[in-house]
C-alpha cells in the first residue's frame, strides 16, 4: 500500500480507495484516486478540473491504467467560458466505495459524479469492474438530471440510489417524485433497478 503511483495523480488528492478488481490475491490490489486541479476563481467561486484515476499493482508500483477525462468518462474536460472568468462544466466527484456486487470473487467500485453548465446539470453513478488485459471497465452506470447519489447497502451486495424521479413528461423544475429511492443489484446475470426510476446503461457510461 506504500508503493508509489506512476505517474502521480494530477492536482490534489481528495480521495484514495483500494479495490480488488481481480480477486483477493498478492499484488492484486488496485488503487482508485479522486483528485482535482485548481483552474481559477470568479466572484469568490473556485473552479476545478476533477480526475478519476485507476492504478494497477505491477513491479512494486501502482501504475496508471485508466484516467478520466483523458481516457473518457465519466468526467468531461473543463474549459474556460468565452469572455468570462468562469469554467464549465462545474464538476463534483466522489468515490462511494468498493463492494462485492456480482457472484465472481472480485470487487467493483462505485463512483458518483455531477456536472453542471447552464441548468441543474446531470449526475452519474458508475460501477467499475476489472476488464480483460488488466483494464478497468464500466459494468453498469445510472444517470439522472440534477442529482443522483449512491450508497452501498449494508449487505454490500447492492447499491441504493437516491434522487429526484422525472416521469416521461416532467420538466426539470418539477420532478414527479422529489426524493425517490431505488436499489441497483446484479441478479441472475443481469443488472436490475427496483423501482425503475433512473436511466440505466449496461456495460457503458451514459452518452455525452
Amino acid at each position: 500500500t506504500n508503493a508509489p503511483m506512476v505517474p502521480k495523480p494530477p492536482g490534489t488528492i481528495v480521495q484514495n480507495a483500494f479495490v480488488y478488481f481481480n480477486g483477493v490475491a498478492p499484488n492484486a490490489q488496485w488503487r482508485a484516486v479522486a483528485s482535482k486541479q485548481h483552474l481559477g476563481a470568479s466572484n469568490g467561486r473556485q473552479f476545478y478540473q476533477w480526475y478519476l484515476s485507476f492504478y494497477g499493482s505491477r513491479q512494486q508500483a501502482y501504475r496508471l491504467r485508466y484516467q478520466s477525462p483523458t481516457s473518457g468518462g465519466p468526467l468531461a474536460r473543463v474549459v474556460k467560458g468565452s469572455g468570462t472568468d468562469m469554467w464549465f462544466p462545474v464538476q463534483e466527484l466522489r468515490i462511494v466505495g468498493a463492494a462485492w456486487l456480482t457472484p465472481e470473487h472480485a470487487q467493483q467500485l462505485v463512483v458518483q459524479s455531477h456536472e453542471m453548465a447552464a441548468d441543474c446539470g446531470s449526475a452519474t453513478v458508475a460501477v467499475y469492474a476489472g476488464g480483460p488485459g488488466a483494464s478497468v471497465i464500466p459494468t453498469v452506470s445510472v444517470a439522472n438530471p440534477c442529482e443522483l447519489t449512491a450508497t452501498i447497502a449494508p449487505d454490500k451486495e447492492s447499491v441504493i440510489l437516491r434522487g429526484p424521479y422525472y416521469g416521461p413528461k416532467a420538466p426539470l423544475c418539477c420532478p414527479t417524485k422529489t426524493n425517490a429511492s431505488a436499489v441497483l443489484r446484479y441478479r441472475n446475470g443481469q443488472w436490475t433497478e427496483s423501482p425503475d426510476y433512473f436511466k440505466r446503461y449496461v456495460g457503458r457510461l451514459p452518452p455525452e
